[in-house]
């Protein structure tokens, strides 16, 4: 038994993982990488996630949090040029999920609702027959995450929650998404109508840090902020007869499957 499975399968280790779980905890843990002297866990780090130094901007690094959101090199991540094409706002792990009944669907681990999670009844309701894009990166991933449509994005939402783990022994026992602090965008949109993306935090992660929370017009690619430390989930919501999954995705999400995806990379076609 792995000290995930300790803390989230046992009596005991649920004791335990109730202080670690909350806010000042993750606060605590982002102002500690913050300091100068966390740059030493930068190698080690590296090293163990097998992460390419080369491929990222380490010239303006003063903290091990800088370098967890560290910025990659021009050209590595480009972004697919076709409009018609729904794109990854992040690196992560994909499963995408049909909403029915309010609920999403084929998520083996965790069940949920799209109302708990949005704490919103008529936006939710929006969403009944569309997708749920789950994207749950890990502390290895690229930790910056673009808008994955263009369109009117009115005021951030935030919604004060936990910070479980989103690896799949938590989802397993918990609803993580709908428990975990999180915060999103409602996107207007010429052809995919009234989207969501949300960002949601995870153990240890200090901060969710959108760049722009205000209302504005964005631009699909276009960087809309990073999680510090942890990983971390990226949830998108697009309505009914929308969009088509491409066919590998389709494939595997019908199995219940995540799998890796690059950010800017297609995974669905605007019907």
């Amino acid at each position: 038994m792995n000290t995930l499975e300790l803390l989230y399968k046992t009596t005991v280790g649920r004791i335990i993982l109730k202080p670690l779980t909350m806010k000042p905890v993750s606060d605590l843990a982002g102002r500690i990488l913050d300091l100068k002297i966390s740059k030493m866990l930068i190698g080690p780090f590296a090293k163990r996630n097998n992460i390419k130094m080369e491929d990222y901007v380490l010239d303006d690094i003063h903290s091990f949090n800088d370098f967890f959101c560290r910025r990659i090199k021009d050209g590595l991540r480009p972004v697919c040029e076709d409009a018609d094409k729904v794109i990854a706002p992040c690196d992560g792990y994909l499963k995408v999920c049909r909403i029915s009944g309010g609920t999403v669907l084929n998520v083996k681990q965790s069940k949920f609702t799209v109302r708990s999670l949005l704490r919103d009844r008529k936006l939710a309701e929006s969403f009944d027959g569309g997708y749920c894009l789950v994207y749950r990166l890990c502390v290895d991933h690229y930790h910056r995450y673009v808008y994955f449509t263009d369109g009117q994005k009115y005021k951030d939402r935030k919604i004060k929650g936990f910070y479980h783990t989103v690896r799949p022994v938590a989802l397993s026992e918990l609803p993580v998404f709908t428990e975990n602090s999180r915060q999103y965008s409602v996107i207007d949109n010429d052809k995919l109508g009234r989207c969501i993306q949300m960002e949601v935090g995870a153990m240890l992660v200090g901060r969710i840090a959108n760049d722009n929370p205000a209302a504005a017009v964005v631009k699909r690619g276009e960087e809309k902020g990073h999680f510090e430390y942890g990983g971390s989930t990226i949830i998108v919501l697009i309505p009914k007869d929308k969009i088509k999954l491409n066919s590998g995705i389709e494939q595997r999400s019908r199995r219940g499957i995540e799998f890796p995806v690059k950010m800017g990379e297609a995974v669905a076609e605007i019907l």
